[in-house]
């Protein structure tokens, strides 16, 4: 019984080797700037930076207009009234510089959520496609240094599976 056992240990091994491994690669960059969804997202990004960009266009403006105002006035005005509206320009510009930090953040995490779907659905697709053609690994070709002539480029069937040309 002890050797039978210790038979099958020996001969499992091989039965595991010979299986196939089919390997395939995916040019998952093609393929997203193929998808409709990446222009839309595109497009939404653009026109969230266009408002942040109005909005911060106006706060220029205004800092413009009060530092003309001051600089015009400085020297006819108190101290006291002097000290205060260079309180106020230093308050604005601050407020600038907020502004700007705090748009950033949000257009990049904008784009990252309406990213995700996309990415999702490509991941999706390549899952899909590695299941109904029997691939071991699916991998992105960027990330190699050498892909072989017998590699199997799977590419196209990802984005037939996603409906792209």
């Amino acid at each position: 019984m002890k050797k039978l056992i210790v038979l099958l240990f020996m001969i499992l091994p091989l039965g595991v080797v010979a299986q196939e491994v089919k390997i395939a690669f995916v040019n998952a960059d093609q393929i997203i700037t193929a998808m409709p969804e990446l222009k839309g997202m595109e497009s939404k990004i653009a026109d969230l930076n266009e408002k942040y960009d109005k909005e911060f266009k106006q706060m220029q403006d205004e800092y413009q207009k009060k530092y003309t105002a001051f600089s015009s006035q400085q020297d006819s005005l108190t101290e006291n009234i002097r000290l205060r509206r260079l309180g106020e320009l230093q308050d604005l510009q601050d407020r600038m510089q907020n502004f700007v930090e705090v748009a950033k953040q949000d257009v990049a995490k904008q784009q990252q959520d309406l990213f995700a779907p996309i990415q999702r659905k490509l991941q999706d697709a390549i899952k899909a496609v590695g299941d109904e053609k029997g691939y071991t690994y699916i991998i992105n070709p960027q990330a190699l240094l050498y892909t072989g002539a017998s590699a199997i480029d799977a590419t196209a069937f990802v984005k037939a599976k996603l409906g792209l040309q």
